[in-house]
């Protein structure tokens, strides 16, 4: 009976937080792709497309564990709810020379950004790290999420199913 109740309050958090935080739109920030190329955060959700946006750095081992968790799925959850995961470093002068070395040796998929000035981090108010963001096809934030414990890539697969109904 407990564990009925504690699912149906869950749930209904998890309505609500995709609810109340609809239209909140996506700040603006500059970050730079591994490439060095230029582009504002406002640009990267495409149209029809659902967007996670992971904060991470190459220090931080449970941003890394999140990643590394929603690889075993992220093929699937591209076909299946159109979405895409852009994975913001935000490793400073001394560690950002790690990254490209580190998706390559974890085999990420993922679009690999740098807010090497915090821009972004300071638009979104995060405060820590892994943070995870859902952004709807409209460039609103409707979910966000701080830290990492096995089986947060479960909740946020209710996320995406939930935007695509």
């Amino acid at each position: 009976m407990m564990c009925r109740f504690l699912l149906l309050l869950s749930l209904g958090c998890l309505s609500a937080t995709l609810t109340a935080q609809s239209d909140k739109p996506l700040p603006s920030a500059k970050l730079k792709t591994l490439e060095g190329q230029t582009l504002d955060v406002r640009d990267i959700p495409k149209e029809g497309k659902i967007t996670v946006v992971s904060f991470w750095a190459t220090w931080c081992s449970p941003c890394k564990k999140e990643l590394d968790a929603i690889l075993d799925y992220y093929d699937e959850w591209r076909e299946k709810y159109g979405m895409e995961l852009i994975a913001v470093s935000i490793d400073d002068s001394r560690t950002a020379a790690k990254v490209p070395a580190m998706v390559a040796q974890k085999r990420w998929p993922y679009r690999i950004l740098h807010d090497f000035n915090k821009e972004f981090q300071i638009a979104a108010n995060v405060a820590q790290i892994p943070y995870t963001l859902v952004v709807d096809p409209k460039g609103n934030i409707v979910y966000e999420h701080t830290g990492y414990a096995p089986g947060d890539e479960l909740e946020l697969e209710e996320v995406l199913k939930e935007l695509r109904r």
